[in-house]
């Protein structure tokens, strides 16, 4: 948690620096000279209303958050593409004007943000196929984690991407938690518990919960409790998994984990892989749900065959994904895809949707389609 407000903190004061940096590389540019007759009072206020008011404009429409990371973008790009200029100017490489440097930072911060926004808001199909030598013949998970709902679709996207989904005809569909957060509506919230209960597969719907779906977070600001959510759920077909496991046509186990947040950030506790796999029978294949990717040592000994989580966003952007991999933040033991250690293989998804930040590089949002064939 202490990372994560070092995190967060950081990222405000960049902003910060950020703003003030682009009012005055905006002033310095020559046009701003003419149109303000030299007035370096009314350079600065211009400058500063063309800067501000739009990013005030995405902090009321979005968050904050996203303010900053288009701020911290504008101020990247247009930085490097005047280091550029300078250099070239330097070596005798070219004669570039600064308003010529900063028209390119621009577009280039307009062109990458604007590919962001399209990976995080166009749903991708993303396929993995795993053997084993277990008697399960041939099955087809589909799954997806971290729709947060009403972040980059509300309920008549998510049912649209539900058809999407049941068009590659899997045999069960698993939700690895966060469906919904805390700043999703009990209307919105039972709306789609509704289109999940159209969805048709032989084997159903499961779902296990994440760190957000209780709202634990920001007490008191939404309409609706675990228990309600966990309650529409159930009235609509959904199977929920909290630290139990269920039998499928005698042929193969899901278990579904409480989240690691329960005991890790609320003062909770959850049951150990190990007690929740011990019952179980180990020729048939089983497939853990478990929303944060960060139990695999466990999750491996314990004897798991296939174990499926979102929670990272996939790191998210570039360069958190990095920072996020470098420092540790969050202990998850993957950020992204497909690995296998003894038996076990696991993957984690991007998600679905977003949480804060409406953007996504280096990443994008996805559902899963896993087949899982006997050798």
């Amino acid at each position: 948690m202490t990372m994560w407000l070092i995190l967060f903190g950081s990222l405000f004061l960049l902003g910060g620096a950020s703003l003030f940096f682009l009012i005055y590389s905006l002033g310095r540019l020559p046009f701003m000279e003419v149109l303000t007759n030299g007035s370096k009072i009314m350079t600065w206020l211009i400058s500063a209303a063309i800067v501000i008011i739009p990013t005030g404009l995405i902090w009321m429409s979005y968050t904050v958050t996203n303010a900053i990371i288009v701020l911290l973008h504008f101020t990247f790009f247009w930085g490097l593409a005047e280091i550029l200029r300078v250099l070239a100017m330097k070596f005798d490489l070219a004669t570039i004007s600064r308003s010529a440097a900063a028209l390119v930072g621009v577009l280039v911060t307009v062109v990458y943000l604007g590919v962001g926004w399209y990976q995080a808001h166009h749903v991708a199909q993303t396929e993995y196929t795993v053997t084993t030598d277990k008697k399960v013949g041939n099955l087809r998970v589909a799954f997806f984690g971290d729709s947060h709902l009403g972040s980059t679709f509300d309920t008549d996207g998510l049912a649209e991407h539900l058809k999407t989904i049941e068009k590659a005809k899997p045999d069960l569909l698993v939700i690895a938690g966060d469906f919904v957060d805390e700043r999703t509506t009990k209307a919105e919230m039972i709306k789609a518990a509704q289109a999940l209960g159209d969805v048709n597969t032989p084997y159903g719907v499961y779902y296990v919960f994440g760190n957000h779906d209780k709202a634990l977070y920001q007490p008191g600001i939404r309409d609706f409790s675990g228990d309600d959510l966990v309650a529409e759920l159930e009235k609509n077909g959904v199977i929920v998994l909290q630290d139990e496991s269920i039998l499928l046509d005698d042929r193969f186990y899901l278990v579904g984990r409480q989240d690691a947040s329960q005991e890790f950030d609320f003062g909770g506790s959850r049951a150990s892989i190990a007690d929740l796999m011990a019952p179980l029978d180990h020729s048939k294949y089983t497939i853990v749900l478990d929303h944060q990717p960060r139990d695999y040592a466990a999750e491996a000994k314990a004897g798991a065959d296939l174990v499926l989580s979102g929670h990272t966003h996939g790191g998210q952007m570039i360069p958190l994904m990095q920072i996020i991999q470098w420092f540790g933040i969050g202990q998850n033991d993957r950020l992204y895809g497909i690995e296998k250690r003894d038996n076990t293989n696991f993957i984690v998804t991007s998600g679905i949707s977003d949480w804060a930040i409406q953007f996504k590089t280096g990443t994008k949002s996805e559902y899963v389609i896993v087949d899982v064939k006997e050798q």
